[in-house]
């Protein structure tokens, strides 16, 4: 049985007109390069067999289908969302969200029927397909032709269901929305969309925060918005701060139009969608004053004993039961400004727990009795103490929320879990001492595969020690638990800390180690600060720095009995530029002996990886 494209899908809808899931040839395709910090394209030469057209590309969700094989040159795909927009003059885009691909390039052999490149304005009088039209056609292998067959289409154009947004509809407004002639899904956005206009719920919204740089200063919000298609990030900045903040709350619906559209940046949201928006003077935002059935607050939760699989700086969401609730504790910042914090600790039913760090009000009106569930949506993982959480001023915390999981939580600790004992994360053994880290390098491919040029890199390595640098290794501290701040001698037995405006008798050594780590493929100069470098040296800071003062002989035979052994290093590495020279910068925020059983084990799975 032969395989039928759609004639007259792309005429009927370059020109404005709908098609219900066309049969469309892919006859070539282009990458075009995001550059630096955009996203890969693919640019389309789509036929449907009367037809070509080349204004056409693939959204960057569907890329992982080109890029492992699954589409190809001249296969057959059933397209099952779209949009098509006016960019320039009459050029019209069509963008292809949704796809199924019906038949391989290799197996269709080439190009079905002899299709005509069409032109935007030479529209027939049928405009969409009818069941008359004879369509293009190949023999196939059996098994396609039998379980795909071309859809049959009606002169008058049918609009998709509601469960399918981002189709090319041309419906009347929506009642009591003016000047409104289509609501756009979120997931069919893109930045080469001019006009659009979305119906969605806010779900979360951030505090205003203000910056000063040297551009100037300034202020900032944002808001999490969801409708039944997904969801996306908006962000406002100074004039559109005063005009748009108090306007939007949360859990209520609005129409928006005319933001900015642009790739989104990973590292600062767990909104899942490619895209984020930006409001500008232009932008228009309306209250829904209709019913809607859109979805509230969604999450994307990740089990505690999970956090391990995760990279350090990553937003995500997570659940769990309140297992214990430290005292209140004030910090000073960088920027001299005090904080309130509360570190709060939370398990779930995977056996682990983790800390997580409350700031501000947060913090001061936290209630922790009774273990109540907690659900944050779009805090930040650190691997500080092996790993950790902690609040954005972005992020939304909800107490005993009405979720199915919060429930089962709930059940779970009330039979079992409050008598259970939990595994903690740490800063030392764990998962670095052995083949638990995922992302293990080697030192030599920190030079080859530039390493840490946009952003911080994070990963594991196995080094040895082969110098120390023991100037500057060390310096007097002052003695509060929360201040790391140097000291300056008065000279009359006190020690001035300038952070802290105080004086203090004593004073705590603190310890920035230099050592130079090496591999079989390369070395590496490596900051180690004072807990990694504590077991490097094999002694605490302040015993060594007593040795410093009173014995200096047994102070260097700690280096040198330092040098020449190995551990597992957890490491940080980013670019960094100074006087216009730029320099790579490797710290070490763990270190820990080898766990040669577990290292073995290691090396022999990425062995086999390679005999695979």
């Amino acid at each position: 049985m032969p395989l039928e494209l759609t004639e007259g899908a792309i005429e009927s809808i370059v020109s404005g007109g709908q098609c219900d899931e066309p049969l469309i040839q892919i006859v070539g395709t282009k990458l075009i390069s995001g550059g630096s910090g955009g996203s890969d394209r693919y640019r389309l030469l789509l036929s449907d067999g009367k037809h070509s057209y080349s204004h056409a590309m693939l959204a960057t969700q569907l890329n992982t289908k080109m890029a492992s094989g699954e589409m190809d040159n001249h296969c057959v795909v059933r397209v099952k969302q779209y949009i098509c927009n006016t960019l320039q003059g009459d050029r019209r885009v069509m963008i292809l969200l949704d796809v199924d691909v019906i038949a391989k390039g290799l197996e269709i052999g080439g190009r079905l029927g002899n299709p005509q490149p069409f032109k935007a304005g030479q529209a027939s009088e049928n405009i969409a397909p009818t069941n008359n039209q004879a369509p293009a056609s190949k023999n196939i292998p059996n098994g396609v032709a039998k379980t795909n067959s071309a859809p049959v289409l009606s002169n008058s154009a049918k609009s998709p269901p509601p469960s399918k947004p981002g189709f090319n509809v041309r419906s009347g407004g929506t009642p009591g929305t003016p000047g409104s002639n289509r609501i756009h899904s979120i997931a069919s956005l893109t930045p080469y969309q001019n006009r659009w206009r979305i119906r969605a719920r806010v779900t979360q919204k951030s505090n205003i925060r203000t910056w000063s740089n040297s551009r100037g200063e300034g202020k900032l919000f944002s808001v999490n918005l969801l409708d039944e298609s997904g969801e996306i990030r908006a962000t406002g900045f100074t004039d559109t701060v005063d005009k748009y903040y108090n306007m939007l709350e949360v859990n209520k619906v609005y129409y928006i139009s005319k933001a900015t559209l642009k790739t989104a940046n990973k590292q600062y949201t767990s909104v899942k969608n490619d895209y984020e928006m930006t409001f500008n003077s232009d932008s228009m935002i309306e209250p829904c004053e209709e019913q809607t059935d859109l979805p509230s607050l969604s999450f994307d939760f990740v089990k505690i004993d999970a956090l391990e699989s995760k990279q350090p700086q990553a937003v995500i969401d997570v659940i769990g039961v309140v297992k214990q609730v430290n005292d209140l504790a004030n910090i000073t910042t960088k920027a001299g400004k005090e904080l309130s914090k509360r570190d709060i600790q939370l398990a779930d039913q995977s056996g682990m727990v983790v800390n997580l760090t409350l700031w501000g009000n947060d913090a001061e009106t936290f209630n922790g009795e009774d273990n109540p569930v907690i659900a944050c949506k779009g805090c930040r993982l650190s691997d500080w103490g092996g790993r950790s959480l902690s609040l954005l001023s972005s992020s939304q915390m909800m107490l005993n929320p009405d979720l199915r999981e919060a429930a089962m939580l709930k059940g779970w600790w009330s039979r079992e879990g409050c008598n259970k004992e939990f595994q903690s994360y740490r800063s030392e053994g764990g998962a670095g001492a052995g083949g638990g880290s995922t992302n293990w390098k080697l030192l030599g491919q920190l030079k080859n595969e530039n390493i840490g040029q946009d952003k911080a890199d994070y990963f594991t390595s196995r080094g040895t020690v082969v110098f120390l640098r023991k100037e500057n290794s060390m310096y007097q501290a002052c003695p509060t638990e929360s201040c790391n701040k140097k000291v300056v001698d008065q000279g009359n037995g006190m020690f001035r800390c300038e952070k802290c405006q105080a004086e203090y008798p004593k004073y705590k050594w603190r310890m920035i180690l230099s050592v130079n780590l090496a591999d079989h493929t390369g070395n590496q100069w490596v900051t180690c600060f004072q807990e990694s470098a504590e077991i490097v040296l094999g002694i605490k800071a302040d015993d060594l720095g007593n040795l410093k003062e009173t014995n200096e002989l047994a102070y260097d035979n700690v280096f040198e009995e330092a040098s020449f052994k190995s551990y597992v290093f957890k490491l940080r590495a980013k670019v960094e530029t100074y006087n216009d020279e730029s320099r790579l910068k490797v710290g070490c925020t763990n270190a820990s002996p080898i766990d040669y059983v577990e290292d073995g084990k290691r090396l022999l799975d990425e062995i086999n990886k390679l005999m695979i």
